[in-house]
């Protein structure tokens, strides 16, 4: 993949994200302001002051070598290498994980994978699973071949991430490991021949890290923002109460991205978390990859059922104010149905258990609601 940009651009780029104090947010209000990353430098240090109020040091960096420095050291190791960076303007940067207010500036990826594919799955658990483990996830997997311009991420660790990348490439589907270090290195090592396998086979590997950025352990739950950041779904396959998966899983909650998980043995400490995270209402219990379609809605069988069902079926006034609420977004909070439709919450409840019933409309997990 080559980015649609100049290199001059690309060295701004990379500059900005090397100045001190600069963080996503403030940098996403300057391009605001200024429109590249080439203007916020030739902008007078008052104005980028008076902007985003920033402390003098901070602001004074936009004029001192370093930042440059550093970014033309790394310009030359991402073009020896052919390392694409994406930055946050770009056509090629994922939007899904655009929409969340703490994405990175810009990523570097070696690959070819669409990271703005159709459908993305995000696939997560412990680096110490069980037999119980890989099969369900090999078996989740499999069964996912069956969909059209699907993309399946995890984290590229030891464990039901190298499982789930393993079975993709096995499978034919493209798979984009996210690493928690910079490309100069695959972490963990024994992951590097499945790393390239990946890049050749329609995958690759991504990171917002510099190179030469070790695999420190606080850059590990950034890693993970991204993989459910840049997901549809994020999915469990096995997990401890303390697993970076649970961060994963609320993370993904946390940006109003669908969560699922298999559920364990309850004295099982390796399922633990999964079946946590579903008493606690923030992942839908699945069993199989049918469970996984119907969740999504990409079980285009049964969803052409239910179109059948509702365009024959006669529908109350108050059912019919939640089912045109309904049809405006992907998903509706109880609060916004609330306000909308005018219900009260006696009504409102009771209706929506009605619609559930009848197979219309889905509960997701945080009291959000979709046709079904």
């Amino acid at each position: 993949m080559t980015p649609d940009i100049d290199m001059e651009s690309i060295l701004y780029q990379l500059a900005l994200t090397f100045v001190p104090g600069i963080g996503a947010k403030t940098g996403r209000v300057l391009l605001e302001h200024y429109g590249s990353p080439a203007n916020i430098f030739k902008a007078p240090l008052k104005d980028i002051k008076n902007i985003v109020g920033i402390s003098e040091v901070h602001v004074k960096a936009f004029k001192e070598a370093e930042p440059m420095e550093k970014a033309e050291e790394e310009l030359k190791f991402i073009s020896r290498h052919n390392i694409a960076t994406l930055f946050c303007t770009s056509s090629l940067y994922p939007e899904r994980l655009n929409n969340c207010n703490d994405a990175p500036l810009l990523l570097y990826y070696k690959g070819s994978a669409d990271l703005n594919a159709k459908k993305i799955v995000a696939i997560v658990g412990t680096r110490k699973n069980t037999d119980y483990g890989t099969r369900i996830c090999e078996d989740l997997v499999e069964g996912l071949q069956s969909q059209e311009n699907i993309l399946i991420l995890s984290g590229l660790a030891s464990g039901i991430d190298s499982i789930a990348h393993k079975k993709s490439l096995a499978s034919g589907i493209p798979t984009v490991g996210v690493l928690a270090h910079g490309l100069d290195r695959i972490y963990p090592s024994s992951n590097r021949a499945l790393s390239n396998e990946m890049a050749k086979n329609g995958g690759g590997v991504l990171t917002e890290f510099v190179s030469k950025t070790i695999p420190d352990r606080f850059n590990f739950p950034m890693r993970n923002r991204i993989v459910a950041g840049m997901s549809d779904v994020t999915i469990v396959v096995e997990s401890d109460m303390a697993g970076g998966a649970l961060i994963t899983a609320h993370l993904a909650a946390s940006y109003n991205r669908e969560v699922a998980a298999f559920p364990g043995r309850v004295n099982d400490n390796r399922s633990a978390g999964c079946n946590e995270l579903i008493r606690i209402n923030v992942a839908s219990m699945i069993t199989k990859t049918d469970d996984l379609l119907d969740l999504m809605n990409w079980n285009t069988n049964k969803k052409q059922k239910t179109v059948q069902k509702q365009l024959f079926l006669a529908l109350s006034p108050e059912e019919q104010k939640i089912i045109d609420t309904l049809q405006t977004k992907e998903s509706v909070h109880s609060d916004e149905l609330f306000h909308q439709t005018g219900l009260n919450n006696s009504q409102l409840a009771s209706t929506l258990l009605q619609l559930e019933i009848q197979g219309i409309v889905k509960a997701l997990p945080g009291k959000y609601y979709r046709i079904n």
